[in-house]
């Protein structure tokens, strides 16, 4: 565990408070202008008689974001990409300038431990007061498997493909998994964007389903065996203290075109209880602080809106019907052709707007700067989203606590 983490206490009071705030079916307060303050008024100090003994538990009606400044709130929920091959500098200043809370190591490096570990380093070093309210990152990476694997070289494992890993026994998976992520947590990744819970029928639907299938990223065919496999996945992670995001809500099984490719990516046949939705209902029993959701377009649903940035999928679907309250993150919005149609700024209002809690900039970090403001001056505009942007919040630092604990 990272000893930076804070204690506890304070993840018992962030907990508390969230629970108090997730009062509705989708996981948002019933009347928004009711949240705690979004400013950065302090709670008066206690006179010397109320003076609490320390036995009496945290205040629930304290706010937890006292102190905390707009700007900083809105970083937590914003990660930015950093190409492990190739470094660019906005990287650097989403932390630094901009308050962002979270990075995602993308590319591929072969380069083992060590200079992943280092790079890691040079992020977290940028961890301050000023900068993430004193919080530390969440860092993630894709670590699938096969074709989709980030890390590889010394002290990394060639992890196979999930359609290899679905002929292991779940036991001998999860116990594989537990080294796979203890290899991360030596890197200092303490979140992995895996495992893919969609699911493909069939060998016929696999060759023509191009997100998933094509690259064999899928968990066998059928629902049984992707919930059996993708759980005792994520339950190795787990074990070595690595949190997953399971993976596309609702599914990117039944699509032909590959959201990051291609635009107008559309799911026709996906219903609200299809079983294929059903199949992150077991990742979420089974305990998963993530999910992250497809931009694919599912008309079923919410015809004519990606489901990243739509309520009725989001907060109907995802936190009303499957009883969701952990981090809802975005598959990359940042250079996915499925989403050019939306400026960065919107795309980050409509993410927390439709209850989502983290905008992921994977592949372009010099979006963040944009997606930033426009959170901001949304947030200064409306209270509505202002307690959106604080219920989002605390979710992600209840996340990043627990962790921690």
């Amino acid at each position: 565990m990272r000893s930076s983490r804070r204690g506890a206490a304070g993840a018992a009071m962030l907990v508390t408070t969230l629970l108090l705030a997730a009062c509705s079916p989708g996981g948002t307060t019933n009347n928004p202008t009711s949240a705690p303050p979004s400013g950065s008024d302090t709670p008066p100090s206690p006179t010397a008689s109320a003076a609490p003994t320390p036995t009496e538990a945290p205040d629930p009606s304290a706010d937890p974001l006292a102190g905390w400044s707009l700007e900083q709130k809105v970083g937590q929920l914003l990660m930015v990409g950093v190409n492990v091959g190739k470094v660019d500098q906005a990287s650097y200043d989403a932390i630094s300038s901009h308050h962002v809370g979270n990075l995602f190591l993308a590319g591929r490096t072969q380069a083992g431990t060590g200079p992943v570990k280092n790079l890691v380093d040079s992020f977290t070093a940028l961890v301050s007061d000023e900068t993430t309210h004193g919080m530390p990152l969440f860092v993630s990476t894709d670590q699938e498997g096969g074709k989709v694997q980030v890390l590889r070289g010394p002290g990394f494992s060639d992890i196979p493909s999930a359609m290899d890993q679905s002929a292991l026994a779940p036991a001998d998976l999860q116990a594989q998994a537990t080294t796979w992520g203890a290899e991360l947590a030596a890197a200092g990744v303490d979140l992995n964007l895996a495992p893919v819970m969609d699911v493909v029928t069939s060998p016929e639907t696999a060759r023509t389903n191009a997100p998933i299938g094509y690259f064999g990223r899928n968990y066998g065919f059928g629902v049984d065996t992707v919930t059996s496999h993708a759980n005792a996945f994520s339950a190795g992670m787990e074990a070595s203290a690595v949190d997953v995001a399971i993976k596309h809500f609702p599914g990117l099984g039944r699509v032909a075109g590959n959201t990051d490719d291609d635009a107008g990516v559309t799911d026709t046949v996906t219903t609200r209880d299809a079983p294929s939705v059903e199949a992150f209902r077991s990742g979420i029993d089974a305990g998963a602080a993530f999910v992250m959701m497809s931009t694919a377009i599912y008309d079923q649903i919410d015809p004519g809106v990606p489901a990243a940035f739509s309520p009725v999928v989001v907060d109907g679907l995802l936190r009303g019907d499957l009883g969701f309250h952990g981090v809802v993150i975005t598959d990359d919005v940042s250079k996915a052709e499925q989403v050019q149609a939306w400026s960065p700024g919107d795309r980050a209002v409509l993410t927390i707007a439709a209850g989502g809690d983290m905008v992921l900039a994977s592949a372009d970090p010099g979006v963040i700067p944009e997606m930033a403001s426009a959170l901001v001056e949304r947030a200064q505009s409306d209270p509505g989203f202002a307690a959106q942007v604080d219920a989002a919040v605390l979710r992600v630092l209840a996340a990043k606590e627990r962790l921690g604990a």
